[in-house]
This record gives C-alpha cells, structure tokens and sequence, in this order.
C-alpha cells in the first residue's frame, strides 16, 4: 500500500533511511565519522519536519507489519545544473529485503504522478555514482543522465550523478 506520510511516521523513516544509508554506502564497516553523520542526519524530529513542510511530498510503502520505503519529492529544490526543473525527487529509499518487489517501481510512479499533478513536466534527481543498482533502476524508468554534482560531508566529496526524466501523461 503507497500512503502519503503522516507525523506518526517520523520514527520509521528514519529507521528506514539509516538500514538503506548503511547497507547502501557503508558496506566494509561503519566509522565514527559516517555514524555521526547518520545520527545527525536521519532523526525522527528531522522527518517531522519534513512531513510538516509545505515544499516536501513524503509517500511511503507500507506492508502489514509497517514501512518498508519511501520517496520524497521536492518542489522548490535548487538544481545542481541550470536547465533542471525545480522538482526533484529527493529521496527514494526501500528496505534491502524488499527491494526487487516492486516498491520501488510504485513509490517512483507516485512521485511521477504527484509531479504531475503540480504541472511538472520533468523531473531530476541526484544518485551516487557508485550505486549501479539504483543508477540501473532509474535508466530502465526513462531517467537518463545529464550531468555531475557532489554530495559533500566535512571536508569529503562524492560525485552523484544528476539524472532527468520526462513525466508521463497520464493515460485516460
């Protein structure tokens, strides 16, 4: 089931990102460095904020025990290249063991729809450039990629790069 996120929600998505954060970029061990990153970044207070904001649309995937995913879009992002539209989908994030069962694909088709319904046309996104799987799942959902940019912690970079689909008009 895809549901628009609610405040009561707050504590599992952030339970949601740190599994998918850690198992997606951490996978020789976690530091000191990248742990405080991660508790700092992901809270539980953070996402009730973000539920709360105006700018933020937060869908999640949910199964008979609880969250399994979420997506969240943006619609007055800054993009990172000049000729990107203000919406971004920030966040697509699903469990490890359920990823392949198609919560991805519907979490993406909602946030397509949603972009939609606000006029959107196209849509970006930024996606680590190392994660081939994630990098892979958007190619094959109509993304291509235009271009760089690089998510920066401290004083570390890492390129991202920045893809851009067109959104579909919904068929009658």
């Amino acid at each position: 089931m895809i549901r628009q996120a609610e405040q009561r929600d707050a504590s599992s998505l952030a339970a949601v990102s740190i599994e998918v954060w850690l198992s997606t970029y951490l996978r020789e061990g976690v530091n000191a460095f990248f742990a405080d990153y991660v508790l700092a970044e992901f809270t539980a207070q953070k996402f009730r904020d973000a539920v709360s904001d105006p700018n933020l649309s937060i869908w999640v995937s949910e199964n008979r025990i609880g969250i399994d995913g979420f997506v969240t879009v943006g619609s007055t992002s800054t993009p990172p290249l000049a000729n990107c539209p203000p919406l971004e989908i920030m966040t697509l994030y699903v469990q490890p063991r359920h990823q392949s069962g198609g919560r991805g694909v519907a979490l993406l088709q909602r946030a397509l729809a949603h972009c939609r319904s606000m006029g959107g046309e196209r849509v970006w996104l930024k996606v680590n450039a190392q994660n081939d799987r994630a990098i892979a799942f958007y190619l094959r959902h109509g993304f291509k990629r235009i271009g760089s940019t690089h998510f920066v912690i401290a004083d570390s970079a890492y390129e991202n790069f920045v893809m851009e689909a067109d959104i579909p008009c919904p068929v009658d």
